[in-house]
């Protein structure tokens, strides 16, 4: 090329402070969705978004700072769905199998994402206080206000407390899931649906008499 084509060349467009996160991001994503946490480094981030590593360090001081914000991204975009998705769905038991379905869907599509979630982030005192846990319990949130307005109505029973099943449902989910997680099996996401749904729904049916 000669000197004045040269000169002439426009400059590459510059992308802005949110343009260039959303990109750190999407990679940080996708290498950590592809192969894990560790075995990521930063300059491998930053040559995929095709910035200096110097600049993912200007954002994120850390590696496990960007994990936190790349699962607090994932976990805003299944709050936006879910919500979404409950609007146009009638009757607590469908609203209830939509979300365990969902949750199922996000763990079968992201099951490294899912572990380093289960493993490294929520058992560390740095996720205490922190967006992604406020996501996490608004995710979670969703399900309990599901179960609260059948009881209110009289289709749940009323002395089985939402946050307890909560917990069943997606401590049972993440203890079911583990082996798939990790590698190891597969996981049949409408068989587990219709299996979760009837356990939780039948036992929540107000017309189930208890002798306790």
């Amino acid at each position: 090329m000669t000197a004045a084509g040269s000169a002439n060349r426009a400059p590459a467009p510059r992308m802005d402070r949110e343009a260039r996160i959303a990109g750190i991001l999407g990679a940080a994503r996708a290498l950590f969705q592809d192969r894990g946490f560790d075995a990521v480094s930063m300059v491998e981030i930053a040559g995929r978004v095709g910035v200096v590593e110097g600049l993912i360090y200007k954002y994120f001081p850390t590696k496990r700072d960007l994990l936190l914000a790349v699962l607090s991204r994932w976990y805003d975009d299944l709050f936006g769905d879910h919500a979404r998705e409950l609007a146009h769905i009638d009757g607590h038991r469908a609203r209830l199998q939509a979300l365990i379905r969902r949750h199922l869907i996000a763990v079968h599509t992201a099951p490294r994402l899912c572990r380093l979630m289960f493993r490294e982030v929520q058992s560390e005192r740095d996720y205490h206080g922190t967006q992604l846990q406020a996501l996490n319990r608004r995710y979670t949130q969703l399900l309990v206000d599901v179960i609260e307005q059948g009881q209110a109505d009289g289709s749940f029973r009323r002395d089985l407390p939402a946050g307890l099943l909560r917990s069943m449902i997606y401590g049972g989910i993440e203890h079911h899931s583990f082996n798939y997680v990790w590698g190891r099996g597969a996981l049949d996401v409408d068989r587990l649906t219709s299996q979760i749904t009837a356990l939780i729904c039948e036992g929540l049916d107000a017309t189930t008499r208890t002798t306790a």
